[in-house]
């Protein structure tokens, strides 16, 4: 008897060792178990639980989907990406195999820790499910394209110390630190709907003091030119100078404005810096290829509308001063310099020393300090656009 037993304790261990062997945790592997249909099944509604739409993702890999819940994708409407940054598979494979040990089963609690942490982030997610519990998918819809830009916004500043975002549908600015909380806020007044902020993902390079404003070429040719044939004294009264391809100061008397036309106009037009310039006393630099920069402005007016609409596409910022000193992370303008008067001086630039990246978008959903939901006309109409 004692002999039978032993023999059965042998076959168990032996069993339970070949059996139960865990799994090696290879990459190989991983995508196997997460690939099994009850895995698959369980993040796939959790993705849908945060706006994923996951009826357009019937060929994403589970992998694929723990990065969508992680990062997102780029929304639609961004036109410029300085660099777009690698994934930090690292953290993703060690949910990935937290999944795998629990066949899923634990998706509610660990699939969260691979979204962003930012407060905004968690209030959205908050407002999306409560919109689908009552059945207002339309608007739910809104608020998961808000949720996936700030998955984007966890991807591209990933080590950043703070970062900016411009919502150019609601027209206002906020910065962030490392961890999502707000430390600023203003209005901005962005594009008009003729010339619309393009979406931008970028990061700022410098901030320059006393501007000179180039005047883009589509502005010369269509704005300035017709009013100088009008009136030849519009650019004294505006302190424009006339450039030539040289670089060098033209006497607006020794050109024959009658015979300039857009096809055969030679020069460029630069705003001498100052009080009446219209980037105002300061600019943040942001790199693109678009000529959109963050800046003052001489029509501080403006911030006092709801209709801020009012650009040729770059940012105008209510709080200069604020913003330069958020980006150097130092207390570097008073914040009422701008309101000192101001005598002619020469520009100066002013480097970051780190990347701060600045992500220009189009929410059509976001909440504000208190954590309300706040929906914004979609003023230029993209969202017909992309939808």
């Amino acid at each position: 008897m004692k002999t039978v037993i032993q023999v059965a304790l042998v076959w168990v261990v032996l069993v339970g060792f070949y059996g139960c062997k865990p799994i090696e945790k290879t990459d190989e592997n991983l995508t196997k178990e997460l690939e099994t249909p009850d895995t698959y099944r369980r993040i796939a509604d959790y993705s849908s639980q945060i706006g994923i739409d996951t009826s357009s993702l019937k060929n994403k890999s589970a992998w694929g989907l723990l990065e969508e819940i992680s990062y997102g994708h780029k929304p639609q409407y961004v036109r410029y990406t300085a660099k777009v940054k690698p994934i930090d598979s690292t953290h993703i494979r060690e949910i990935g195999w937290a999944l795998v040990d629990k066949k899923g089963k634990n998706a509610e609690k660990v699939l969260p820790s691979l979204e962003p942490s930012f407060p905004s982030y968690t209030q959205l997610k908050q407002h999306y499910r409560r919109l689908i519990d009552q059945g207002q998918t339309d608007s739910a819809a809104i608020v998961a394209e808000s949720l996936n830009a700030y998955r984007w916004i966890n991807r591209q500043s990933q080590d950043a110390d703070r970062l900016v975002i411009v919502n150019t549908r609601g027209a206002y600015l906020k910065g962030l630190d490392a961890s999502g909380n707000q430390q600023i806020g203003m209005r901005v007044v962005v594009g008009k709907t003729s010339s619309p902020t393009p979406g931008i993902d970028t990061y700022a390079t410098n901030v320059i003091m006393y501007p000179y404003w180039n005047v883009p070429k589509n502005i010369a040719l269509k704005e300035i030119l017709p009013k100088i044939k009008q009136n030849a004294d519009y650019l004294a009264r505006n302190s424009i100078e006339v450039i030539n391809k040289e670089g060098e100061v033209v006497d607006n008397d020794d050109v024959d404005w009658d015979d300039m036309t857009p096809d055969n106009f030679p020069y460029r037009f630069r705003q001498e810096n100052g009080e009446g310039n219209s980037l105002g006393l300061m600019k943040v630099n942001i790199k693109n290829p678009l000529a959109i920069y963050l800046h003052d402005t001489n029509a501080r007016t403006l911030f006092d509308s709801t209709q801020r609409w009012r650009s040729h596409g770059c940012v105008r910022l209510q709080n200069p001063a604020q913003l330069a000193n958020f980006l150097a992370g130092k207390d570097w303008l008073k914040e009422d310099f701008i309101n000192e008067p101001q005598t002619h001086k020469e520009p100066q630039s002013n480097p970051l020393k780190k990347r701060i990246p600045v992500f220009i978008l189009y929410l059509g959903a976001d909440v504000n300090e208190n954590g309300q939901l706040v929906f914004f006309k979609d003023v230029y109409q993209w969202e017909r656009k992309w939808s």
